[in-house]
């Protein structure tokens, strides 16, 4: 399911809006037809970052696949020409590639970014920014990238070296980004925290927009990134009173209240029903969502997640709910897909 944020930003120009519009359609038409319109990509399980409490690097990330830095993932023309075939497998309308660290594989991703524009499919590169971006990805139609930044400098500065402030803002010269924070115990302690890193990054000509997700843990986990509940009222609190002063700060309301109610299991995540995600092998399948393991939904702050749940929990002509109206599609697709893979079609998201 492809979503376009933009409760906290300035209103988008018709192409925007029509495009969006467009790819919500085109996502529809995929439910229908037994597939999930996104696709998460772990590109890499390379990553020259050791941020705590990252999902991606837990034990059980995987499962009984192992965990993410003991798989064989691929390089070269190799990973191009696989990606492509997942591509055509699944018939996504949205992919997001993770990592690992996209970045360690520029190349790859030089050859393989403008293919994907070519197929009319928008793509998200979510990247610490720890090296270079490639000046030749500014002119990729539909390509968005979204930079890690996970607080104000000192704490950001410590959790994510090398990808240091300084390094980011050297790096992400001449591109368009969105900044997205995820917001842990540290920053949500600190008084005035998100008021200083807006300011701070709306100041900047290259930031788009912004982005908060809350750190989500681990079934039983505890420890400094976590967020008690009254701690994540209290950031939704701040970040709606914020939305008005920062026109760059892209959240809806909606999506802010699903942060104080999200889903209750995967099975009730409209991104998790709509993602197929595959991990650095590009064939282990990642469940039961992109943070794989044992994720703690009743602490789930994935800003997708909250965006989906937001969107679900909207009536269309105030009486049916759109999850509804989702189920129902999901149903006719499952009917579809089944009849597909009796004539021997399969495949991650088919």
């Amino acid at each position: 399911m492809v979503v376009t944020s933009t409760g906290g930003g300035a209103r988008p120009g018709f192409g925007a809006r029509l495009s969006g519009r467009i790819n919500l359609a085109r996502a529809w038409g995929r439910i229908l037809s037994g597939y999930r319109p996104t696709l998460s990509l772990e590109i890499t399980k390379e990553c020259p970052l050791r941020c705590p409490g990252c999902y991606a690097y837990e034990a059980a990330h995987l499962g009984g696949a192992g965990p993410l830095r003991e798989l064989k993932d691929l390089r070269g023309q190799d990973l191009v020409a696989r990606v492509l075939s997942l591509v055509r497998d699944t018939r996504p309308v949205y992919i997001s590639i993770v990592g690992g660290e996209p970045l360690v594989r520029h190349r790859e991703l030089s050859a393989l970014l403008p293919k994907l524009s070519a197929l009319h499919i928008p793509v998200q590169v979510v990247t610490s920014a720890v090296r270079p971006i490639p000046p030749e990805w500014r002119t990729i139609p539909g390509l968005h990238l979204s930079v890690s930044i996970d607080g104000l400098q000192p704490e950001h500065d410590a959790r994510r070296a090398p990808a240091t402030y300084e390094r980011i803002l050297r790096n992400i010269s001449g591109h368009c980004i969105t900044v997205h924070c995820t917001v842990t115990g540290p920053m949500a302690r600190q008084p005035g925290s998100f008021e200083d890193f807006l300011v701070f990054w709306s100041a900047r000509g290259e930031v788009r927009k912004i982005w908060f997700s809350l750190f989500t843990p681990q079934v039983g986990a505890g420890g400094d990134e976590t967020l008690s509940f009254d701690e994540r009222e209290r950031v939704v609190r701040t970040l709606a009173a914020l939305r008005r002063r920062f026109p760059k700060l892209d959240l809806q309301r909606r999506t802010l209240d699903a942060y104080l109610r999200p889903p209750s299991t995967p099975a009730d995540c409209l991104f998790a029903r709509t993602t197929t995600c595959v991990s650095a092998d590009l064939r282990t399948p990642i469940t039961p969502c992109q943070l794989g393991g044992d994720p703690d939904c009743s602490r789930c702050g994935c800003l997708a997640s909250a965006g989906l749940k937001g969107l679900g929990d909207l009536r269309l002509g105030g009486l049916v709910p759109v999850r509804a109206v989702y189920a129902a599609s999901e149903r006719i697709g499952s009917l579809a897909r089944t009849g597909r893979n009796g004539r021997g079609r399969s495949g991650p998201g088919a």
